[in-house]
Formats: structure tokens, sequence, C-alpha cells
């Protein structure tokens, strides 16, 4: 039985006043300042603390508290003077993959790294677009040997990374004739990625350096990043090289521990061969823009010696196709990439890490059913840091900012966050994610994660089940359309 492993949390609260969905709305003109108010008897204390942040900003910064919409002091008020609103400024937050109670729900995993419980049931849609059309198996959820976290069966949730022969070859007395294997181990299927978007990040990387030395994963940056890690950490360090770094500045391949990704390009052998020459060990990651095209190019780079691949999406989760044209969703496209590789007789070579649009824990179990190996999370980092996904950010729109902008500046401040405290963060919510993934597994009674790779008979997909039940309508419904 190998050692448990288990991510230690500390909670570390927001430095802002985190932002709440539902707020309460007090007519005070006609109150009768009755002696039990029913403020006072608020189970959450949400009045007492909203009174405190309104005199002083600053008094209640680390009070996590938030309006929990239970109507208790709506319905006791004898004058019926209280209400319940949603916040406007809670609806502006994200678009439509980073919805507002996405960055809330991350918000709360990094303040205290548990897994978020509302106590009041989901009442949201029962499906959704993306990942929300995929329903997982949960036929093993009442076996108490496999009771996710709380389970006497160990549930491992690590993943090898590099490349994986097809088969071992023996001699006749028995000696393995195959060369060593040359693989990465991580304990949860997750590596900290560079920012989706342009960000001044020294201080984050060696924040993503700390933390995947805590949850002994890899965090990816750039070279240059790489060289202000503290050297003790440097093993859990990838830098990422374009070929113009590998011709122009040769040294910084010394950076190289473990693992570098290698930004595709025509010349990536080259490349990878310059690292190899140098690092021997090296295990080679090629970062492809995650497009229609996207098998075809793994399928010739894998013939010709590359066996790590880093798909990477748009921040939306979706194929970058042409502009003003979204393609198709990362689940859609991993099944069928997956399918592709598996129809080659190769994917058992092949590692898989895929990125972009990754927001939930779920999003990661949803992933490796489609056919990912593992995940790279990114944009979830820096909305554990307090991060809003603005929409009218410079970072995801450069071209509307103007000269002299007001909404030119992170409103979380990012970019000054302490290193220390970001890295607690990151790996407060990466605990919490690891503990829903062994929920997820425990519940349909796999005991590794690598088994659910590719297991897609063990979820349900909307697109599938609404053709079985009513594909000969939908169809007479198009064609009426199109007369």
């Amino acid at each position: 039985m190998p050692e448990r492993y288990r991510i230690n949390v500390v909670p570390a609260p927001g430095r802002f006043h985190r932002i709440g969905k539902f707020g309460a709305i007090d007519w005070r003109e006609d109150c009768s300042r009755c002696a039990e108010c029913v403020k006072l008897r608020c189970c959450f204390d949400v009045h007492r603390h909203e009174t405190v942040h309104n005199r002083d900003s600053l008094a209640s910064v680390h009070t996590l508290y938030e309006c929990k919409a239970c109507f208790s002091c709506v319905q006791g008020c004898t004058k019926g003077l209280l209400a319940l609103s949603v916040n406007p400024e809670f609806l502006e937050m994200g678009d439509d993959c980073w919805r507002p109670d996405v960055i809330f729900t991350t918000w709360v995993q990094a303040d205290t790294g548990k897994i978020p419980v509302s106590g009041a049931g989901y009442r949201g849609a029962f499906h959704g677009p993306g990942f929300d059309s995929i329903w997982t198996d949960m036929s093993e959820i009442v076996r108490p040997t496999r009771d996710g976290i709380h389970g006497r069966e160990y549930i491992s949730t690590s993943v090898d990374i590099g490349p994986k022969p097809m088969r071992l070859t023996f001699s006749p007395d028995g000696e393995i004739l195959s060369g060593a294997l040359n693989l990465l181990e991580v304990q949860m299927p997750v590596i900290l990625d560079a920012p989706a978007w342009p960000i001044s990040e020294t201080a984050l990387a060696r924040a993503r350096a700390g933390a995947a030395g805590e949850l002994k994963t890899i965090a990816a940056m750039s070279a240059r990043e790489a060289a202000t890690v503290s050297p003790e950490l440097l093993h859990c360090v990838a830098p990422i090289f374009s070929s113009y770094d590998i011709r122009h500045r040769p040294d910084l391949i010394e950076s190289v521990r473990k693992m570098a990704f290698l930004i595709d390009s025509p010349d990536i052998l080259e490349s990878a061969e310059a690292i190899l020459q140098v690092k021997p060990e090296a295990i080679i990651s090629v970062r492809i823009n995650l497009e229609p095209g996207s098998v075809e190019r793994i399928l010739e780079l894998s013939r010709r010696g590359l066996k790590v691949f880093h798909l990477c999406a748009d921040r939306h989760g979706r194929e970058r196709g042409e502009a003003g044209k979204p393609g198709r969703h990362i689940k859609d496209a991993l099944r069928a990439i997956h399918g592709r590789i598996v129809d080659e007789r190769m994917r058992d070579e092949i590692t898989l890490i895929v990125s972009g649009g990754i927001a939930l824990a779920e999003h990661m179990a949803k992933a490796i059913i489609c056919g990912a190996d593992l995940v790279a999370v990114d944009t979830a980092l820096l909305v554990a840091l307090g991060c809003r996904v603005c929409r009218n950010s410079h970072a995801f729109y450069p071209e509307v900012q103007q000269e002299g902008s007001p909404h030119g500046a992170c409103p979380a401040g990012i970019e000054s966050v302490d290193s220390a405290y970001a890295a607690r963060r990151m790996v407060n919510l990466m605990g919490a994610w690891h503990n829903q993934l062994i929920e997820v597994l425990g519940a349909m009674g796999i005991r590794e994660v690598r088994r659910l790779r590719g297991e897609t008979g063990r979820a349900i997909f909307m697109e599938e089940i609404e053709q079985e039940a009513f594909g000969d309508l939908l169809l007479v419904s198009d064609e009426r359309a199109t007369v």
C-alpha cells in the first residue's frame, strides 16, 4: 500500500471584501427598534459584519462571510422592512465561461481548501453548455469501502508524464531488454500553467513553483522566469521554450531539470534535439494550439519520437479556429483526438495534457473522461488570488484599451501579490480539487485516476441522449427550418 497522498491546506483569507451574490436591503424608515431584532439572531452574523465593514472597509477584510439567502431575517422582521436582492456587482463578474458562481466558488476554495457545500441543494439548470452537458457515473456512491476521501481503500490520483512503450521485451532467461522508462510522476493530474494572458508574473512564477513543490507536480513558466526560482524548487519547474530561445539563448537549456515545454514550430525536432543533447534525460512536451487539425500534427510528431503533447484551447475551452467562428468545445475535440489515436494504436505511448476553460474540479475529471491524461490550470490560479476575469480588462481585450483608461489596473492587484501568500492560495485550491476528484473516483468505483482516461462509457453526454430520444423530431425540425 503506497503512502496516502494528502495536501495540507491552511486557511488563507482573501485580501479584499468578497463580492457575494446576495445582499439584504434594509428599509429603516419605519423601524420599531425591536429589542429582539431579527438581524441580531442571524446564525451567520452577516448583518453585524456588514455594519463593521461599512464603517471601516479594512476592519473585516479577513472575515469570511456572505449572505446565504436563508430568508430567516426577511420572514422574521415584524415590520417587513428587510428584503433580499442579487448583488449587481456579482453579476458583472466574469463572462459566459468564467461565470460569477464559478469565480465565487474558486474564492471559497482558495480561502479554506475545503469542498464548498451550500447546504441548500442545487437550484440551477439541469444541464448547460460545455462540461455542464456531461454527467458522471455515481453508481458506487453507497459502497463504504470506496466512500471518497473518507473511505478505507486507497484511491490513487497520480499520473505519469513521458514516453511509454507499447510492450516490454525480455531475453530467454527473463532479463528485461527494453530500455529504462523515463517518466515523471505527479501526484495529481494537474500541472500549474503560465497565465492565459500577458502579465508581469515574476512573483507569480515563484508562487507557482512553491505551490508545485508542495503539491508534488510541475509548474510551467518561461525560461527567464525559471531563473528567478530558488534552486531547491527548480526540480518542479518546466521551462517553456520557443525555437528563438533555443537558437539565441542556448544557456537557458541549463534551467531544465526534468521536463521542458516547446512551442510548436516547423523546426520543433531540431529544438528538441538541442535540449536532449544537453539534458538527455529531459522529457519534452510540445505545446500545440487546439485546432481542427491538431490530431494530425500529434500523430506526425509522435511517429518522429515526441510523445508528450500539451493541447492549448482558448480561455473559454474551445478550439482556436477562424476569428469570429467558435470551434468545438474541448470535451468534443478531446474525444475525437483520443479516439483517433486509439484507432492508430498509439494511445498508450502518448501523454496528452490539456488546458483552457478548466475552471472547476469537475472539469478536470470530465476532461480526463474525454481522453486527457492530465490538465493544466492557468486562469483558475489567478481567480484564486482574487481575479474577477474582468470583461473590460486589458488582458482580455487589449484592442479596446485606450491610453489612460481607468480600467488598466487590475482591481485585485494580481501583479503585486506576495509569492508566499499566492502559493498558499494555489495549494488550497488544488487541495479542494483533489478531494473532489477522490469523491468522484470513489462514487464511480474507480481506485486510480489512470483508469478514468477515456472512460466515456462511465458518463452520460446530453447531446447523445437528446439525439437518441428525439433524433427524428430534431431532424424534422431542422428540415422545416431550412424550407
